[in-house]
């Protein structure tokens, strides 16, 4: 009795019933989330949970944007809706650490004006068209009182070109804001970028653009070449072009990045920038090349400092003497956006300039992981330093060169776990031999003393193993940093304004900035792209496009008659207004104002066929398929009623 009641016509809707109960409490509970794009596009990172729920204290977001004003815009609707589902879904994750506000300002309202406060400006999204609010402040409510903004961080401007770093960009905004604090970087470099004296001209030399620029955004402090420790307080590290640093200095530096300290290194095989100091009397050393020995190694990363990388596909040309046509350099390279990996450091730069750079790779058995940043073309091969240290004609590269058909890697990330490269601890320096004098010159000379066994001293808070994931950025150039390379500078009103032709600076920047956080969020990746080929909507835009371009084309081709007549009829009469003429305006003015029309006509048209559209794929999604589904299980219960029935026959 109780099956024929649960499944007689009462029961069955009963049976449907609760499932769209089910379906509607399943859909109205935030935490319950199921994920089923390609990319993971609405799965938060582990990192980025990690960070927003073990915050020191709350932290309230509140995101500007005129919702109002963007309703006919669908592609910007819908970008503001991903960028809301992003914040809520850090604020589900942080356990109440975190709160959202949407807040959308009118204008001359007291919202506008506190975005205004906070620097976030409205921007127009077309000529002609309202401007609009879209971005993001969060804020330390502990530090704010009556009348102040207290401690916050703003993103001015939410982008969509920069929609794969959102979750990057977000959790860096959250933790800035409990650590305002510029990050400490401390330079070891054993070039004077920080300005020194022309050694031709007895003159004082400015600091490289790179690090005025490294100056004004951080807490920059100078570290001796021959240091034996790394101050506590310093956060990043960065190593430019080091040349036979003592074992004290390798050992400092290792300990460093194992206890957490973060590297941002620029080593080289052949530093054109020293060349050019040497031959305008600098001195010459034995090399022109730069290395961290055992340390890369120890890191995951292989580099061969006599070779170097040449690339004939993206081959910078430049001028050997004033008036002469410009050749081909295969060791300077120009590298374009394929040459970058979708990377929060390198992701959106447009291209940097290199010169006779190294080539990076993974080590055997690294245990860490290797994440190359910029790359090279295929057309490359690997050539000795010798090549360049006295070369004055780059034609002679090509005549030797003979593509390897193989990419090279010209920076990369290292992370993960990793050992040191001093297990026996300091090594210890052996003094010179003694010279011994007054002895017999009849005498038998002695035999060669056997080599001494290295002598190590190990410090009592020796690392062997890192303490978490290292943080290192290897470039494999440091001519990278040289202002010809990338920047022009000029003194405007006593000010130094730079002038970038090239992404170098931007480089170094956003390495800076991504090594200056948490593990946590270096470990934040970039995300997939939410957008996908959606085949009707490209088909009604083409349609509407092309719609619009030919009510232009009339348009304007009726404004040139139009003007034509004028010119004639002025020409014929001296100037003065005829009838005819005022009959000709008024019958233009009358066709642009109905031209005018049937174009806002069409826009409309168009953004009421893509929300349609959406409308549809909405309801397939949200009531469709969960009908099918009750359907499919109607059928089934009905069929297994039916076998019963038949077998009780």
């Amino acid at each position: 009795m109780k099956n024929k009641a649960l499944f007689s016509n009462a029961g069955l809707a009963l049976i449907a019933l609760a499932l769209l109960v089910a379906v509607l409490v399943i859909s109205l509970l935030p935490r319950l989330r199921i994920d089923l794009t390609a990319d993971n596009l609405y799965t938060l990172a582990d990192a980025t949970r990690d960070i927003v729920s073990t915050l020191e204290r709350p932290v309230e977001l509140t995101f500007y944007y005129s919702e109002d004003a963007v309703a006919n815009v669908p592609q910007v609707r819908a970008y503001g809706n991903r960028v809301q589902e992003m914040l809520r879904e850090m604020v589900i994750a942080s356990d109440g650490n975190l709160s959202l506000q949407v807040i959308d300002p009118q204008p001359f309202s007291a919202e506008e004006d506190l975005a205004t406060e906070y620097g976030i400006q409205a921007v127009p999204l077309a000529a002609g068209r309202e401007a609009v609010y879209f971005g993001v402040v969060a804020s330390d409510p502990s530090t704010r009182s009556d009348g102040e903004t207290g401690v916050y961080q703003a993103i001015p401007l939410i982008r969509p070109d920069q929609e794969e770093f959102l979750e990057y960009e977000f959790a860096r905004l959250i933790t800035r804001t409990l650590n305002p604090d510029p990050a400490v970087v401390g330079v070891l470099s054993s070039l004077d970028v920080d300005g020194g004296l022309n050694p031709a001209t007895g003159q004082p030399t400015r600091a490289w653009a790179v690090m005025d620029t490294v100056r004004y955004m951080y807490d920059v402090r100078r570290v001796d070449a021959r240091a034996g420790t790394i101050e506590e307080d310093i956060d990043i590290l960065m190593i430019v072009h080091p040349q036979s640093l003592p074992a004290q200095t390798l050992y400092a530096i290792d300990q460093f990045v194992l206890r957490g300290g973060r590297a941002l290194v620029f080593v080289d095989p052949n530093s054109d920038t020293q060349t050019q100091i040497a031959v305008n009397g600098g001195g010459f050393r034995d090399t022109m090349a730069s290395d961290l020995p055992d340390l890369l190694q120890a890191w995951g990363i292989s580099y061969d400092p006599t070779q170097v990388v040449t690339d004939q596909e993206r081959a910078l040309y430049v001028t050997l003497r004033p008036g002469e046509r410009p050749v081909a350099h295969i060791g300077m390279m120009g590298i374009p956006r394929d040459g970058f990996a979708n990377d929060i450091i390198s992701g959106q730069l447009e291209v940097m300039n290199m010169s006779s750079a190294g080539s990076l790779k993974p080590a055997e058995g690294a245990t860490t992981n290797f994440e190359p940043l910029v790359q090279t073309s295929l057309s490359t091969m690997l050539m000795g330093t010798g090549f360049f240290s006295e070369m004055g004609d780059p034609t002679l590269l090509l005549d030797e060169f003979v593509s390897e058909e193989q990419r090279h890697y010209l920076a990369a990330r290292v992370s993960g776990r990793a050992s040191t490269a001093f297990p026996n601890g300091i090594p210890v320096e052996a003094p010179p031999a003694p010279i011994v004098v007054g002895t017999d010159p009849a005498a038998e000379p002695a035999a060669p003393a056997e080599p001494a066994e290295p002598q190590f001293t190990m410090p009592e808070n020796h690392l062997s193993q890192s303490t978490g994931d290292i943080g290192v950025i290897v470039v494999a150039d440091s001519d990278f940093l040289a202002d010809r390379m990338w920047a022009q500078s000029q003194q405007v009103m006593g000010q130094r304004v730079i002038n970038a032709f090239a992404s170098n600076g931007d480089f170094v920047i956003n390495a800076l900035d991504n090594l200056s956080g948490s593990t946590a969020l270096i470990n934040i990746r970039s995300r997939g792209r939410y957008a996908r080929p959606f085949t009707r909507v490209i088909e009604l835009q083409r349609a509407a496009d092309e719609r619009l371009r030919q009510e232009e084309t009339n348009l304007l081709q009726q404004l040139s008659e139009t003007e034509q007549q004028l010119m004639a009829l002025n020409q014929n009469n001296g100037g003065s207004i005829s009838p005819a003429q005022e009959a000709e305006i008024e019958r233009f003015m009358q066709v642009q104002l109905e031209t005018r029309r049937a174009l806002r006509d069409v826009q409309f048209q168009l953004n009421a066929e893509i929300d349609r559209l959406g409308s549809t794929l909405k309801l397939i999604n949200t009531a469709l398929i969960p009908t099918l589904l009750v359907i499919a299980a109607l059928i089934v219960a009905w069929l297994r009623s039916r076998r019963r029935q038949l077998r009780v026959r």
